[in-house]
């Protein structure tokens, strides 16, 4: 860690090193919102800055520098913070709520996203064609999104599992967005995930942490 991330992080104010189309990034920006944490965005390419390792020696992103801690991982991020920061809970107490709130998150960051970014990479890498590579990710996608859609049966709630924003919506929206915008995901099969999206689109807090909001993001995003 730097000097200045050192005397940043001293003085209180986190630094989330991110990307902008990342969507475990977007996850944790949308926490940060949420609870109303002032940090400073630092933007970084894993892939093509050496210097990232140093603070991230998988060299993904995110990773946040709070005070003397480096948090690596959305999820390890989004549930530290919870601790760290108690305004606006993203787990309920109740644990029937909670379990769902987890089992939607596990189910985006550990059997749709990973994959996805498989085969985002084998295309990169020229191990498989683009349309190979798009098949995949949509497999994936539409597969997790099954699941999904199954254990929110019958929700007639405002967000996923409740009126109020939680875990789950967290890692809901941008899996959802990345799907429509970047790999063509039908949402019509998805009727409780659509409409869930339109509330997303509402939200000050998942707007402002939209990829085309990011200070890395290309101007023609």
């Amino acid at each position: 860690m730097s000097r200045e991330e050192a005397a940043m992080s001293a003085a209180g104010k986190p630094i989330l090193y991110s990307k902008w189309f990342s969507s475990c990034s977007q996850r944790v920006r949308i926490a940060l919102n949420l609870k109303g944490v002032d940090f400073e965005y630092r933007a970084t390419n894993p892939m093509t800055d050496p210097d990232y390792e140093k603070i991230n020696p998988v060299k993904f992103v995110p990773a946040l520098v709070d005070g003397d801690l480096v948090v690596s991982d959305s999820f390890a991020i989004i549930l530290y913070m919870e601790d760290k920061y108690p305004q606006h809970p993203l787990l309920s107490q109740d644990l029937k709520n909670k379990v769902l709130n987890l089992q939607i998150a596990s189910i985006v960051c550990s059997s749709i996203q990973p994959l996805q970014s498989h085969a985002v990479i084998g295309s990169f890498l020229g191990t498989m064609d683009a349309d190979e590579s798009l098949q995949m990710v949509q497999h994936y996608i539409d597969k997790g999104f099954r699941a999904i859609e199954k254990l929110l049966e019958g929700c007639d709630s405002k967000y996923a599992t409740g009126d109020e924003v939680q875990m789950g919506d967290v890692f809901l929206a941008p899996q959802i967005h990345a799907g429509v915008t970047r790999f063509q995901i039908d949402m019509s099969k998805y009727p409780i995930l659509a409409r869930l999206q339109e509330a997303y689109s509402e939200h000050p807090a998942f707007q402002a942490a939209l990829p085309k909001n990011q200070p890395d993001a290309p101007p023609s995003q």
